[in-house]
C-alpha cells in the first residue's frame, strides 16, 4: 500500500455533500425557510452552515414567540422553561454555556432581548451605580439579599451585557419594563428609573405622582405609553383606578385614565392586573368576576376585559369557562378523591396568577398541578379561545408565573 493512502486519506478524498455544490443563493433561499429553532439548531451541524446562517441571516427569519416561565426558585439550575405555543411543546433554553452567573430570575422582555436579574459578586462596584431606595443605610452586603445587577441578554445568539449597576432595593421591590430600542424602566413605589443605551448610557431617576404603589405596570407599545393601577381606596375596601404615562414625560407625566360612561367597571374585579393587548393597541384587565358589590363577595369566574386605546372603551374579551375555573377552585380536585369540598372553594376564594402579554394570557394556580389554563385573544372580537397548556416543568416546585418572549436575531446586546 502506497504511504498516505490511509483510511484518513479516503476519507478526505470523499466528495462533499450535494448541499455544499448549491450557489449560495439558492442555499440561502432553502435555509430561510427554516424556523428559527430549527436554523439555531442546524448551525452546529456542520462549519458550512454555521457559516452560512449568520447573525445577519438569521436576523431575517420571524421571530419565535414564546411563554417564558420564571422558575419558582432563581436558581433554575442554568436553564430556562419555555412553551412554543404554536407547535405545542415545552423548550428547555440554556444559559450556562454564555452566562456566567448560577443565579438569575428573567423578569422582562422585548424583540430579541431578555432582561435578567442576576447575582454578582458584593464586589463588583460601578461608578454609575444609583443608591438603594432604602431608607436604611448599611455598608455591607446583607446575606439574605445577595448583591443583583440587571442583565441583558439574547439567548439565541448566547451574548449578554451587564447594565449600570443598581441599588438593592431596586432589585427587590422594583418592576421591570423593556421598550423598543433596548429602553429599559424599573418603577417602584416612589420612583422611576429608565436607561436608554443611545443616551448617556446611565439610569435616570423619575418621581412618581402616584397615590399609591402601581400594580401590575405594562408597557403599550402602540400608545408609547406605560398604564398602571392604583388603589385609592380605604385599608378596608380596596378602589382601582387607571393611570397612564407617556415614555417622553417619565416626570410629571402621570394622569389619571377615566370617563364618565365607563361607570363602574373597576368594581367588578377583585385583584385586577393588567397586561398589554395583541400589538400594544389595547389594555386588558383581568381579575375575578365579584358575584356581587359586597366587600367579601366571593368570585364565579375570572373576567377578561379589553380597553381599545383609540376608541378609549371597554369591552369583555373573554371568560374563563366554568368547569375550567372549578379547577382553580380545588372543586375538581376534592371530587376526584372524593373529599368535602373546602370553605375557600366554595367561597370561590382562591388565588389565580395571571401573567402573559401581547394578547395571550396564561393561569397557574396551586390547585391546578402539572397545567396552566391559556386564553388567546381573538382579533374578530368574539371571546377569545380557551386551552389547557399540560406538561408544565416541575410544578411542584411552586407556583410558575411567566411573560412572553419573542426570540430572534434582530437586536444584540
Amino acid at each position: 500500500m502506497a504511504a498516505g493512502s490511509g483510511p484518513d486519506t479516503a476519507a478526505e478524498a470523499q466528495p462533499p455533500p450535494p448541499i455544499h455544490h448549491l450557489p449560495p443563493d439558492a442555499l440561502h433561499n432553502v435555509l430561510l425557510r427554516l424556523q428559527l429553532r430549527d436554523a439555531v439548531v442546524c448551525r452546529p451541524v456542520s462549519r458550512l452552515f454555521n457559516e452560512t446562517l449568520s447573525p445577519q441571516l438569521l436576523a431575517l427569519l420571524p421571530t419565535l414567540r414564546l411563554l417564558l416561565l420564571r422558575h419558582p426558585r432563581p436558581d433554575g439550575g442554568g436553564c430556562l422553561h419555555a412553551f412554543d405555543p404554536a407547535r405545542r411543546t415545552w423548550l428547555r433554553l440554556p444559559f450556562a454555556h454564555f452566562l456566567p452567573y448560577q443565579s438569575f430570575s428573567p423578569v422582562a422582555s422585548s424583540t430579541s432581548l431578555l432582561y435578567l436579574w442576576v447575582e454578582t459578586s458584593s464586589t463588583t462596584t460601578s461608578p454609575l451605580a444609583l443608591p438603594s431606595t432604602s431608607t436604611s443605610s448599611s455598608s455591607k452586603a446583607s446575606p439574605v439579599h445577595p448583591p443583583k445587577s440587571l442583565a441583558v441578554c439574547n439567548p439565541f445568539a448566547g451574548t449578554y451585557r451587564l447594565l449600570p449597576q443598581l441599588g438593592s432595593a431596586w432589585a427587590r421591590h422594583g418592576t421591570v419594563l423593556a421598550g423598543p430600542g433596548g429602553t429599559v424602566l424599573v418603577l417602584t413605589e416612589l420612583a422611576a428609573l429608565s436607561y436608554t443605551p443611545s443616551g448617556s448610557s446611565k439610569w435616570m431617576k423619575h418621581p412618581l405622582s402616584l397615590p399609591s404603589k402601581p400594580r401590575s405596570p405594562i408597557l403599550a407599545s402602540a400608545a408609547a405609553a406605560v398604564f398602571a393601577l392604583c388603589d385609592v381606596g380605604t385599608p378596608w375596601r380596596s378602589q382601582w383606578k387607571l393611570f397612564s404615562c407617556p415614555l417622553s414625560m417619565l416626570t410629571g407625566g402621570w394622569a389619571p385614565v377615566e370617563r364618565a360612561a365607563w361607570g363602574d367597571v373597576f368594581e367588578i374585579l377583585k385583584r385586577p392586573r393588567l397586561l398589554a393587548g395583541a400589538g400594544g393597541r389595547r389594555v386588558l384587565m383581568i381579575g375575578g368576576l365579584r358575584s356581587s358589590f359586597a366587600m367579601d363577595a366571593p368570585c364565579s369566574t375570572v373576567l377578561i376585559l379589553r380597553l381599545d386605546l383609540q376608541t378609549m372603551e371597554w369591552d369583555e374579551a373573554g371568560r374563563m369557562p366554568p368547569n375550567m375555573y372549578r379547577c382553580f377552585t380545588g372543586l375538581c380536585e376534592a371530587a376526584s378523591q372524593g373529599n368535602a369540598v373546602p370553605a375557600a372553594a366554595a367561597g370561590g376564594n382562591n388565588k389565580v396568577k395571571v401573567f402573559g402579554g401581547d394578547g395571550k394570557v396564561w393561569f397557574a394556580g396551586k390547585r391546578v398541578r402539572g397545567k396552566l389554563a391559556m386564553w388567546e385573544e381573538d382579533e374578530m372580537g368574539s371571546g377569545g379561545n380557551w386551552d389547557w397548556v399540560d406538561g408544565v416543568p416541575g410544578y411542584g416546585d411552586g407556583v410558575y408565573r411567566g411573560f412572553v418572549f419573542d426570540g430572534g436575531f434582530t437586536a444584540i446586546p
